[in-house]
C-alpha cells in the first residue's frame, strides 16, 4: 500500500517558525514510520522560502527513513533542493515535459536523484492520461464529500478510475496491475479500507495524517491493506 502525506502547514498553530518546526517534525515522523511518499504542498510561500523549507524537508527524509520527497508543481525547486520529484496539477506542464527537463538536468547533475511523478487526477480518463504521459502514479479525488468543498467524486468513480489504469504487470499471485492510483479527499480511518475496496493502490491525504500520531497511523492503514 502506497500512503502520501500531503503537506499544509498552516494547519498547525503557532507563528510561522513553530509551524515549520512542527511541519518538519511530522515529515520526519512520516519518513521514520514508513509513510513512502510526502509533497511538500505550501503554494503560499515565496520561492526562497519554498526552496529553504524543501531543502530542509529533503534533508529530513534522508536522515529520518526512507519517503520521497515531491515539490507541488515546481519541478526547478525539486531539482535545486535534490527533492525526488514533483507533483503535478492539471495546470501544470505535461508529466513527459516534467520528466524531460528532469532527465536534461540529470546529465548535467549526475548525483540528482531519479525522478518521480505524481498527477492529480479528478476524472478516469484523467488518469489515463496521466498514464500515458508517463506518469509514476495519480491522486483521485475528492472521493468523499468535506466541508465546503466541491461535490465528491465517490466510491464509483474511484472504481473506475482504478480499473482505467492498464495493466502493465502481474503480482506474483497472477493479478494484473497497472499505474498505482491513490484516494484523495475526505480520506478517514473509518472509510479508508472502502477506498482500498474500490481498487485504490493507497491513501493520499493532508489531515489524515497531520492530526493522527503517524506510527499508529501507519500501522491501522496497513493491516487495512493487508486485508484487503
Amino acid at each position: 500500500m502506497l500512503l502520501y502525506y500531503i503537506t499544509d502547514r498552516t494547519q498547525f498553530p503557532g507563528d510561522e517558525k513553530a509551524r515549520w518546526e512542527q511541519l518538519l517534525g511530522k515529515i520526519s515522523d512520516a519518513s521514520r514510520y514508513g509513510v513512502g511518499l510526502i509533497q511538500l504542498r505550501e503554494k503560499d510561500l515565496p520561492l526562497r522560502e519554498l526552496e529553504r523549507l524543501a531543502t530542509e524537508a529533503a534533508r529530513v527524509c534522508r536522515e529520518s527513513g526512507t519517503a520521497k520527497l515531491l515539490i507541488n508543481s515546481r519541478a526547478d525547486v525539486a531539482l535545486a533542493c535534490d527533492a525526488d520529484g514533483v507533483h503535478l496539477t492539471s495546470h501544470d506542464m505535461s508529466p513527459g515535459d516534467a520528466r524531460a527537463l528532469w532527465d536534461i538536468s540529470m546529465r548535467r547533475r549526475p548525483h540528482a536523484r531519479n525522478c518521480t511523478l505524481g498527477v492529480s487526477c479528478h476524472t478516469p480518463d484523467e488518469v489515463w492520461l496521466a498514464e500515458s504521459h508517463g506518469a509514476d502514479f495519480a491522486v483521485f479525488g475528492p472521493v468523499f464529500e468535506k466541508h465546503g468543498s466541491a461535490t465528491s467524486v465517490g466510491l464509483e468513480e474511484l472504481r473506475r478510475a482504478c480499473a482505467r489504469s492498464q495493466p502493465v504487470a502481474k503480482t506474483e499471485a497472477g493479478k494484473s496491475v497497472g499505474m498505482p492510483v491513490l484516494a484523495l479527499g475526505g480520506v478517514t480511518l473509518e472509510n479508508a479500507a472502502d477506498c482500498l475496496q474500490a481498487g485504490a493502490a493507497g491513501i493520499a491525504a493532508i489531515r489524515l495524517f497531520q492530526v493522527n500520531q503517524i506510527e499508529e497511523l501507519v500501522q491501522r492503514l496497513r493491516a487495512m491493506g493487508a486485508s484487503q
